[in-house]
C-alpha cells in the first residue's frame, strides 16, 4: 500500500462525508440523541411503584404497617381506598401497580397469636415489576415484623442477638448502589458505535455505484485493499471521536464511575471499531443500493447488540441454546469488556479472553471484507 493513494481515497471519502447530510447527520446526531433516549428510557429501577391499601381495621399497629410503606423508597401510596370495590378499579384504571389489605384481626392476632398476616394484590400483566413489587412489598413487611419483635424483648429485657447467632453482612462490589443506570450506560456505547460505525460505512461502496463513479475509480490504480484502508480511515476517526462523546457524556453526566484505563478503553475500542466498520463495508459491497445495504446493516447490527450482547439482558439467563448463539455476537465481547473497564478498572490482563475473541473476530470480518471486493464493473 502506498500512502499516496492511501491520502487521496481518504480525501475523497471526508468529502463525500461533508457533502452527504445524512452522513453528516448519522455521525453527529445519533450518538447523542441515542445516548440520551436510551440513557433516560431505559432503566430498571423500580421506585415510587404506586399501591392502594385497604385497612380494614384502622388500628395503630395497622398503621404503622402502612407507614412502613409509606417511608419505603420503593413505594408511593397513590389511594387509600374503603372498600374492596375501589382497590379493584383502581388496579384496572393503572392507578396502582399493587394493593395491600390489611385484615380486620390483624392486631388481634398479632397480640394474641404473634403472628399475622396481611394481603397484597399485584397487577399481573407486567410480571417483571409483579415480582420485583412483590419482593419490595416482602422487605417491608418483614423489617416491620423484625420491628415489631425488636420491640417485645426490650420490653422483657432481652436482645435480639440472643435468638439470631447468625446474621449475614452484605458488601456491593463495583456497583455500590446498584443502580441500573451504572450497567445500562457503558453496554450502550457499544450499541450505539455498533449501529453508527455499521450505518456509516454501509454506504461507501453503494455510494460509488449509485452516483457512477465506480468506474472512474476502477480506473485508477489504487488497489482493493488500498480502497478500503482508504475508505475506512475516515470513519475511523468518526468512531474515536463518537466513542469519546459518549463516554464524556457517560462519565460526566450521568455519572457512572470510570476506573479503568484510557489506553485498554482506546485499543480495545479500536478493534471494535475495525469489526463493525468492516461489517457495514462488507454489506456495501455486498449490496449496491445504499438504503437496501444500510437496512441490512442496522437489523444486522442493532437487534444482535440490543437482545444477545447482555447489554440488557443477562446472558446466562438465557437457553443453553441462545448462549451458544450468543458466542457469534462480537457485541457481547466488547459490552464484557467496556462495563469491566468502568466498573471494575480491569486491565489487559483480565481481559485477555474477550479481547482475544474480539480480535479474530476482527480478522475475520476484515478479511471477509477485504475478499468481497474487487475492481471490476460486473
Amino acid at each position: 500500500m502506498r500512502w499516496r493513494r492511501l491520502k487521496a481515497i481518504a480525501v475523497k471519502e471526508v468529502l463525500q462525508i461533508w457533502r452527504d447530510p445524512r452522513s453528516l447527520m448519522i455521525a453527529l446526531l445519533l450518538p447523542f440523541t441515542q445516548m440520551f433516549l436510551f440513557g433516560y428510557g431505559i432503566n430498571l429501577d423500580l421506585k415510587h411503584i404506586p399501591i392502594c391499601t385497604f385497612d380494614r381495621e384502622g388500628s395503630q399497629a395497622s398503621q404503622d404497617l402502612l407507614k412502613h410503606f409509606q417511608a419505603s423508597l420503593y413505594f408511593a401510596i397513590a389511594h387509600n381506598v374503603k372498600a374492596y370495590p375501589e382497590l379493584v378499579a383502581a388496579i384496572d384504571r393503572g392507578d396502582c401497580r399493587a394493593g395491600i389489605v390489611v385484615p380486620p384481626d390483624f392486631s388481634e392476632r398479632l397480640n394474641d397469636a404473634g403472628t399475622a398476616s396481611v394481603q397484597a394484590i399485584l397487577d399481573g400483566t407486567d410480571d417483571n415489576t409483579a415480582n420485583i413489587a412483590w419482593g419490595y412489598a416482602s422487605a417491608v413487611v418483614s423489617g416491620y415484623s423484625n420491628d415489631i419483635q425488636v420491640s417485645a424483648l426490650d420490653r422483657q429485657g432481652r436482645t435480639l442477638q440472643q435468638f439470631q447467632p447468625l446474621a449475614v453482612q452484605s458488601r456491593v462490589w463495583f456497583n455500590e448502589d446498584l443502580e441500573s443506570r451504572n450497567f445500562i450506560i457503558p453496554g450502550l456505547v457499544a450499541v450505539i458505535m455498533a449501529l453508527v460505525g455499521a450505518q456509516l460505512t454501509a454506504l461507501t461502496i453503494s455510494r460509488e455505484w449509485e452516483r457512477g463513479t465506480m468506474e472512474l475509480l476502477v480506473s485508477t490504480p489504487v488497489t482493493s485493499g488500498e480502497v478500503m484502508v482508504g475508505k475506512l480511515i475516515p470513519y475511523l476517526v468518526l468512531g474515536w471521536l463518537d466513542a469519546a462523546f459518549c463516554l464524556i457524556i457517560a462519565a460526566l453526566w450521568f455519572e457512572v464511575p470510570f476506573r479503568g484505563a484510557l489506553a485498554t478503553l482506546f485499543l480495545t475500542t479500536t478493534v471494535y471499531l475495525a469489526v463493525v466498520l468492516s461489517i457495514g463495508y462488507l454489506f456495501s459491497v455486498l449490496i449496491r443500493s445504499q438504503i437496501g445495504a444500510s437496512q441490512i446493516a442496522l437489523v444486522v447490527t442493532l437487534l444482535p447488540a440490543m437482545l444477545l450482547s447482555g447489554y440488557v439482558f443477562p446472558i446466562d439467563q438465557m437457553p443453553p441454546f441462545v448462549q451458544d448463539i450468543t458466542y457469534l455476537i462480537y457485541s457481547r465481547y466488547y459490552v464484557t469488556i467496556i462495563k469491566a473497564i468502568f466498573l471494575k478498572g480491569a486491565g489487559i490482563a483480565e481481559l485477555s479472553t474477550p479481547i482475544l475473541f474480539l480480535v479474530v473476530y476482527a480478522l475475520a470480518v476484515v478479511a471477509l471484507a477485504a475478499r468481497a471486493f474487487r475492481k471490476r464493473l460486473e
